[in-house]
Formats: C-alpha cells, structure tokens, sequence
C-alpha cells in the first residue's frame, strides 16, 4: 500500500501534541531514511495519506544510531548545563576531545583535538557565520544563548563533506528550536516558557523567555534572553590590590579585570508547513553594550547584529531536499572599557588633568590619546542546497552546494596623540566569496557494515582594497608596498572522505576512516599589513598578548587525518559503554607564526609575529565511558560517567609545540537519581602544560583539580536548578586561558606585565528556575 509521511511525528508522552518531523530529520537520522527506502518500494507514489501511530526513534542494529563520528549533546545534559553559564561554547565541554578557549564572557571558543576557531566549522541554525574582528570577539557561538540551544551535534573525527567545508577540524552543529504546530482538529496552540539564573562569582544574572502561538499550517514563536554580569573573582590572590589604572575604579587582588559582559538576543520564527514541506524564517537580533577581554588589550564595546535566515524542507518520493538562505550583517566595535587605561597623554608639566592623566598644553587634545576606537562591519549572505536522494533500500547519495559572499570593513579613526590625522584602514572592502559542490555516497551494506565516501570542491575568491595608517610617517612604507602587492588570491580546496562503521554483534561498534580537508586564511591571516608596533598589537585571534601582521603569501591548510573509534557496550546500549578514539592528523602548510626580527630570542616578553605557513601534525585520543552503578535501591539510582583526553601537537618544520594544546585532562561524574531530583558531583583534572609554544612565549601552567556539585528538581511544569562550580574555592589557571591583559595600559608593548596567565575562576553558587505554560 503506497502511503504519506506526514511531516510530524506524534509526541509519546502527549499524543495531543505534535512534533515537526524537522526534529528527526536533522543530523541525517538513518531511521527516517530507512522508512523513505519502504515507503518507495511500496509504491511509485504516495498517493495515500495515512495516519502514523505513535513513533519512538529506534535503531534496528547499532550501526543506525547516527551518523559517523556525530555525538549529539541530549536534551538533558543541556537543561543541566544551562543555569551555570552565559556562554554557549561551554555547553560542548563533557564532549570527549572537546575543550574551551577561555575569551569573552559569552564567546569562548571550543578547540577540539588541538584546533579551534576558523579551523572548525560551526553552524548555528545551518548558518556558517564569520567572526567580524581582528581579536576574533564575535564567534558564531557567541550568536545564539545557551537557553535558546535545542540540539547540539558534534563531529570530533571525520567530518562528512556534506556537513562541512573550509576547514580542517571538526564541525558543530548548533540548532534553536524547530517551529511546533497544533494537532489536526486541536486548534490554536499556545505554549511558551520564561526563566532566571543567578550565580555568585560575578553577579551574573540571566533572564529568558519564550512563546509559541500556532494551528496546523501556521506558527510564530519568540524566543528572548538578557544576561549581565561583573568581574568574576579567582580563587585567592594573583596581583597587587589598586586601581584598575589610572582614572579607574578600584580592583581586588582576586578579581579577574575585564570579565563584565551584557548581552541581549531577540529572534522571531514564523513557520508553514504543507503535507510534506515546511517553511521557515526566522530574524534574529544581537545587542551587547559591551564585554570584557582579560586575554585581550582591547575590550568589545559593542556588537549588533541582524540575522534573516530562510529555510525549506521537504519530502518527496525520492528523498529530501533541504535549501536555506540567509544573510548577517554585524557593527562591530573595539575600545578600552571600565578596567583599562583610556587616557594616553605625556608625563610633562600640565596645566589641566583628564580622568588623572597628564596631558601636554601645547598639545592640548593632540598631546593625549581618547582610546583607541576601532569600527567593523561585516556583511555575510550565504545559499546552501542539499538533497538526500534514496537510490535503493542500499544506498543513500548527498548532493549539494553552497555559496558564500562576505565583506569586511575595519577602520580606526584617530583618537589624538600619535595618530592624526587619517583614519587607519585595516580592512578596506574585504572579500571573500566561497563557491562549494559535494557529492556524499552511504551505503547499509547489511545491517552490520556501513560505508561512506565524500568528494567536496570550493572555490576560495579573496581581495580587498588600498590601506592607508594614521599618518604617512609611520605608517606609509607598510601601506605604499601592501597597494603595490597584487592582493587578489582564488584557491581550488578539494576534500575527500572515507568512512566505516561496523558492528560485528550487539555488544561492539567500530568506525575508522580518512579525511583530506582544507581551510584557505581569513581576511587577517592575509591583509592585516601593519608592522607598526600598536598596530600589530590590535591583531590577535589567540589571546597570547602579541602582535601579529598578515602574510599575502599564505596557502590554505591541508590536513590529512586518519581516525578510530572502539565501541564496547552492553546489548541494550543501557547499563555500560566504554569508547576508545584514536587519531593522527599531518597538515602541510599550517598557518603558524614566526617572529618578525629573528635576532628576537626573548623568552619573557611579548613579541610581534607574521602569520606563515609551516607543516605540523597532531595526534592523541579521546577514551570515555559510563556504568550504572545500582537502579532501584532505596535511595534512587546511581550511575557513573567518565571521558580522559589527550592530544600532541608539534610544528614538524620548526620543532616547537604548536599553541594552545589542552594537556593531559579527564573528568568524572556520579549521578543520583531519586523521584524528580536529580544530584551530580563532578571532578574535573587538568595536568601541568610544560610543552608550550616558544616562538609565542606561551605561558606554562600547573595542573589542579576542581570539585562541582549540581542538583535540579522538577515539579509539575516548574525546574529548579541549583549548583555550585568549585566548590573548594581553588585556584588555577587554565591551560587555554591565555595572557592576562585584564587591566592597565594595555596599548603599550612594555606596560602589561609578561607571565600572568588569565586565573579561572573562583567558587560560585548558582541558582535557576525555568516554567513552563
């Protein structure tokens, strides 16, 4: 009998309640493509429409639990996670191979298995969004609050071509909410939730709020969220009391300079759906006043952003067809806020004091220096087209392209001494414009063995425009010879994969495969064109303190993995699992750094870089597992989880150790679960970084270890949360923390002092409840 697939899926624990079929079809979920392959041979069309009982999502062996390498982030390991930060990347750090690059409040990034930022690709509701700024301040992550998260996915192996290009690491998927309809004949549906958090080490106080208003064809849903928050504290003392600077408030020697933020998100969904297709737009706004960078000389006064992002999804006799459009434009801006110097002015006799500082009177303004003000705006329009087409109850082919059109204004205007009387151009009219095309063939060759080959092709066109400095004096030789320079660059990146998964019996899984992937430079790996000294100290993606200058020379990256994982679990895949992951990754012509005067052999100072390419490799492996450890006794249940990592990397042309590897971590978890409450007190060790990056003076760090405790309770529609992140109060610095340029006159090379890494943070309680209606 030849049938429909309804696009929804009856909810099983409401059956009044429907749930866009969008849920099930995201991350390529083998179950739904499995019933396309039955629905096909029944008949040529699907002429009928019937009723689909009650569905739970199963797998009929292991091999269709997901996607290769995929690990989805559950529902709720998010609730969990959720009142204890602000900040979306910390959502992913129980993720094995997954750590966080400590930044902004709200824009830390994720480094997995040794690479971060433009080395993965992360998208966020299927959009590949571009951080637009020199200290790469507004990652795609730092667009989307952790309370408007619905599903998270990550690839720490092989990455499919179909899901990411341009890049040579992982990918993340990061999606908000599907829109939701009403049930045939249940009329309009009305449902919406609102929600706080507070936690002591900073005062940061978080507000959320959500509403859904829809019938069976059409829905509107709003989803809102604000957090603010002030300087959070270490566990003791890391610097001498004082001033922040001169002219600035006053700060503690446990308090972490430049850690306050504000962030506000706003996004409307307006969804239709027919039969079998679905319609969706969704606009988005970002609005933070302001974020402090305590790894950074300059701090984020301001960041709006407009997103309109399109998407089409629909099902046909032969398959899926996924299509979106979207388009993000961000005003970005730089300064020194509440905890860094703003007034640069001479030490001679003065006749008049702002904010404290002497300023010379011939000179009047010319003698000082209001800040630094640094402007961006980028313009980010993208089309992505994606097709499952069913070939045979066998195989599955992914057909797809995506286009990606991007520009980039960084200017500075000139703020007084030393900079008349021209605004500085560090970007003017930056392009880049990728063209992509893959083709991806999946097979089930019996329900044991599974197999999947990608081929992706992009076109990577880059150009910007002539530069200018501040004045010709100090800056006309850089900009004279960065104009002459042909600056038009096109790169042809070819991607390849190759992946297995097999599953010899019910109790062992195991997936191997290689990848060839490329990442052609960002826009400041390649024209940021200044080797003045204030200049270079503006352009940093690393949070290390030094000053970098682009490389017009630069090839893309290329990176050769070979990956493994060993899955060892009971039959039900409930009671124990224990995963082995083993990798090993060679890139030729990695972008790292080399020093700018190479009679420069200092091993205390910050120093200033040109971005090169070089060859390295990385390797390691992810181990992690789980056991119940008793169901049903008096007290509730108990359960145990772990995950260790560790991960090498080495600049194979120089001999030095590549920046910022996580050392030797692991993490461990017992959970009680009685009625509605649930308990987890978690251990989290981190061991010393000794290898460290000598032509950046990284900094070592110790190792520690750190006790967390959380609790949440949930009654009728209301949940409690309620935790505390180190419990006993204990001091470090994380290994990914970078240098600490908190407070102080940062502009300067020689005023920050070298060698004080970023401390994490202290103890702190934290409080949330969130209701539902």
């Amino acid at each position: 009998m030849a049938m429909r697939i309804k696009n929804l899926v009856l909810n099983k624990n409401n059956p009044s309640k429907g749930v866009p079929m969008k849920q099930y079809m995201r991350h390529y979920r083998r179950p739904l493509l499995i019933t396309l392959v039955a629905a096909a041979a029944q008949g040529p069309a699907f002429a009928e429409e019937v009723q689909l009982p009650a569905i739970t999502v199963t797998e009929s062996s292991p091999l269709n639990a997901q996607l290769p390498n995929a690990m989805d982030i559950d529902a709720k390991a998010l609730q969990t996670l959720r009142p204890a930060t602000s900040d979306t990347a910390s959502l992913l750090k129980n993720i094995p191979g997954v750590s966080i690059q400590n930044a902004g409040g709200v824009s830390s990034l994720p480094v997995i298995r040794g690479m971060a930022d433009d080395r993965l690709r992360i998208k966020v509701d299927g959009m590949d969004l571009i951080s637009a700024c020199g200290n790469h301040m507004n990652p795609p992550l730092s667009y989307i609050d952790p309370t408007s998260v619905d599903s998270a996915t990550v690839f720490a192996g092989i990455t499919p071509v179909s899901v990411g290009g341009d890049s040579i690491g992982s990918t993340i998927l990061v999606d908000s909410p599907a829109p939701e309809f009403a049930w045939a004949g249940e009329g309009t549906l009305f449902k919406g939730e609102v929600g706080m958090s507070f936690r002591s080490n900073g005062n940061a106080i978080s507000g959320n709020a959500a509403a859904t208003a829809a019938n069976e064809k059409f829905s509107v849903s709003y989803r809102g969220s604000t957090t603010k928050a002030d300087d959070y504290k270490a566990g003791e003392d890391f610097k001498p009391a004082g001033p922040a600077a001169a002219g600035r408030e006053w700060l503690d020697g446990d308090e972490v300079g430049s850690t306050m933020y504000k962030s506000t998100n706003h996004s409307l969904d307006f969804g239709m759906r027919h039969e079998n297709h679905l319609l969706e737009l969704k606009f988005g706004v970002q609005d933070i006043p302001y974020q402090g960078w305590p790894n950074q000389r300059m701090d984020m006064t301001g960041n709006d952003s407009n997103q309109v992002n399109l998407h089409y999804e629909g099902e046909f006799d032969w398959g899926t067809l996924d299509v979106r459009g979207y388009r993000e434009h961000t005003r970005h801006k730089m300064q020194f806020f509440d905890d860094k110097l703003f007034w640069y002015g001479s030490d001679t006799k003065t006749t008049a004091l702002l904010d404290g500082i002497p300023c010379t009177p011939s000179g009047g303004m010319m003698g000082c220096a209001a800040g630094m003000p640094m402007d961006t705006e980028g313009d980010n329009t993208g089309l992505v087209i994606k097709t499952n087409i069913v070939l045979s109850e066998r195989d599955l082919l992914r057909v797809g392209g995506e286009a990606q059109n991007y520009r980039l204004d960084d200017w500075w205007e000139p703020s007084g001494r030393g900079m008349w009387p021209d605004t500085f151009w560090n970007i003017n009219n930056g392009e880049r414009d990728r063209l992509a095309a893959f083709s991806e063939w999946e097979a089930q060759w019996n329900p044991q063995l599974l197999t999947q080959l990608g081929v992706r092709y992009e076109r990577v066109h880059m150009d910007t425009g002539e530069v200018q400095g501040y004045n010709v004096d100090k800056y006309g030789a850089d900009a004279d010879a960065f104009n002459a320079a042909d600056r038009k660059k096109s790169d042809d990146n070819i991607d390849l994969t190759a992946l297995a998964r097999f599953a010899p019996d019910a109790t062992r899984t195991i997936e191997f495969g290689y990848a060839r992937k490329t990442r052609s430079p960002n826009l400041y790996e390649r024209y940021a064109w200044s080797t003045g000294g204030m200049a270079m100290r503006m352009i940093n993606m690393t949070g290390d303190g030094n000053g970098y200058v682009g490389n017009l020379d630069l090839e893309p990256e290329t990176a050769h993995t070979v990956s493994a994982s060993f899955d060892w679990h009971d039959a039900g895949q409930e009671e124990w699992g224990l995963t082995l992951s083993p990798y090993y990754t060679y890139v030729n012509d990695y972008i790292d750094a080399r020093r700018i005067d190479p009679a420069d052999t200092s091993t205390d100072a910050f120093v200033y870089l040109q971005f090169v390419n070089q060859s390295a490799h990385m390797y390691g492996v992810d181990i992690s597992g789980q056991q119940v450890l008793a169901e049903n006794t008096q007290y509730g249940d108990f359960s145990a989880t772990g995950m260790l990592n560790y991960v090498r990397g080495k600049n194979k042309t120089t001999g030095d150790n590549l920046y910022n590897i996580m050392p030797l971590n692991a993490q461990l978890a017992v959970e009680h679960r009685t009625g509605s409450l649930t308990n987890i007190i978690e251990l989290e060790l981190v061991d010393e970084k000794t290898r460290i990056s000598q032509v950046r003076n990284e900094i070592p760090t110790k190792g520690y270890g750190l006790f967390h405790l959380r609790s949440n309770y949930q009654w009728k529609q209301v949940r409690f949360d309620f935790g505390i992140e180190n419990i006993l109060d204990k001091f470090y610095n994380h290994p990914l923390g970078g240098a600490y340029l908190g407070e102080g006159k940062t502009m300067t090379g020689t005023d920050v002092p070298w060698g004080v890494p970023v401390p994490g943070m202290g103890r702190s309680l934290y409080a949330g409840v969130n209701v539902t209606f």
